[in-house]
């Protein structure tokens, strides 16, 4: 198969407000083969928009070179069109305008235009409703005006950034079903497609192959092949078997682990000074977290973590973060798709309130250097009491003032809950609790 799109040494830098520079990616390496369908994951905010736009020419990568058949691109790339989560229709052009725009600076009379957006039209599903505008569809309607306007200029390349995430579940599968058909039974003229997604699912569901990015700054974890035949039975063992294994990868980002024996050991944070860079912390309040480990205690300590999600119902976005903090607190442990809870795990799910702070206190210090800073900074305090934002601005500077207040918030949740600190609201002040 001939090579479309070849990603070398691909980083993106960005500069946040009151931070230096923040690298979003990372020596991405990724190639595309003609015939196949891709879909990109990883965790919340690891880039995989920003990649997708890159391998557009929407932004410019900070360093390394994107290359179409053969020949790097400083521009827009002429072989790839894309759709987006939003629609991004424009609601006072007709439907058929809507794809025409697709075929802006074509060099192509206003009929031949009309004729190939038509044609897309019955393609997509949309034929009858080329007058009509966009309020008039449904979510699912509008989608597939999206993908018609991305597929009318026939690129050999399509783009589809999380485009059925925004719709309900029955249209969303529909529209990937009818999808998948007109992509084999080679209806559409594309002749690769790259998905970026958070769905597990859908990824083992529609592509060929899946490439997980690791946390920020991201760099490609896995390239993992999607050998099953057409079409995929969800409740099949080797479909199972696949979901298992990128979740195993996605909970643990950072471990390297080969694709047919992922294991997966929790990693416990170095200790770290108050002035080196802080880890990004998963977004999870100590309740949403004691109510995760109850439930996983409730199923006997153990099951799969794509059962549990489901049960949870949650997606993969609000679900890891709380695999990921009771991971990092050690109240659990990932090993080839399933989740496991520790001795303490289990302690904490059966314990009394006092006893759950106390352990959870103790974790808090053992496991997450920037707290166990901030106690032996206030400890060193003559009056023992410190202005939040001496702690804020240590933040700041790694990951920018609106993230750097988002994670000091928590962590005061957090402390607040393991009574290692009070904190004044009016003062913006942290000190200890009265003995």
């Amino acid at each position: 198969m001939n090579e479309l799109l070849t990603l070398t040494g691909i980083g993106r830098n960005f500069k946040v407000k009151g931070a230096e520079k923040t690298a979003i990616l990372k020596d991405v390496n990724i190639s595309v083969k003609e015939g196949e369908f891709v879909a990109i994951l990883g965790p919340s905010g690891a880039g995989k928009s920003t990649l997708l736009r890159i391998i557009a020419g929407l932004i410019s990568p900070s360093a390394g070179t994107v290359s179409y058949l053969g020949h790097p691109i400083t521009g827009v790339n002429p072989g790839v069109a894309m759709v987006f989560q939003s629609f991004a229709l424009f609601p006072w052009l007709t439907i058929l305008d809507n794809v025409m725009l697709g075929l802006e600076g074509k060099n192509m009379t206003k009929q031949e235009k009309e004729e190939r957006s038509m044609k897309i039209l019955d393609v997509v599903g949309l034929d009858g409703f080329e007058s009509a505008f966009p309020k008039e569809l449904s979510g699912g309607m509008r989608q597939r005006v999206g993908i018609g306007r991305a597929l009318v200029s026939e690129p050999d390349i399509l783009l589809m950034d999380e485009a059925f995430s925004a719709l309900d579940v029955l249209t969303a599968e529909n529209l990937r079903r009818d999808l998948l058909s007109l992509w084999l039974e080679k209806k559409i003229p594309t002749k690769s497609i790259i998905l970026v997604t958070h769905g597990i699912e859908e990824a083992v569901y529609m592509a060929d192959r899946a490439i997980i990015l690791s946390t920020r700054p991201a760099t490609v974890r896995e390239n993992l092949p999607i050998p099953l035949p057409r079409w995929r039975d969800r409740k099949s063992t080797e479909f199972l078997s696949y979901v298992d294994q990128i979740y195993a990868f996605m909970t643990n980002p950072d471990t390297a682990a080969p694709a047919d024996k992922i294991k997966k050991q929790v990693s416990v944070p170095a200790a770290e000074p108050l002035g080196s860079e802080p880890t990004l912390l998963p977004n999870v309040t100590a309740g949403a977290l004691t109510g995760f480990l109850e439930m996983l205690a409730d199923l006997g300590g153990k099951t799969d973590l794509y059962k549990l999600a489901d049960r949870f119902v949650m997606d993969i976005e609000d679900f890891f973060p709380l695999v990921e903090m009771s991971n990092l607190l050690r109240f659990s442990t990932v090993s080839e798709g399933d989740i496991f809870l520790t001795p303490a795990g289990e302690a904490f799910a059966k314990a009394s309130v006092l006893d759950r702070k106390n352990l959870f206190r103790q974790h808090l210090l053992d496991n997450v250097p920037f707290v166990r800073a901030m106690v032996q900074r206030l400890e060193t305090d003559s009056d023992q009491k410190m202005d939040i934002d001496y702690f804020e601005d240590q933040l700041a500077s790694s990951m920018g003032d609106s993230k750097a207040a988002q994670q000091m918030d928590l962590i005061i949740g957090w402390m607040r809950y393991a009574e290692l600190i009070e904190y004044d609201n009016v003062s913006e002040q942290v000190y200890f609790e009265e003995p």
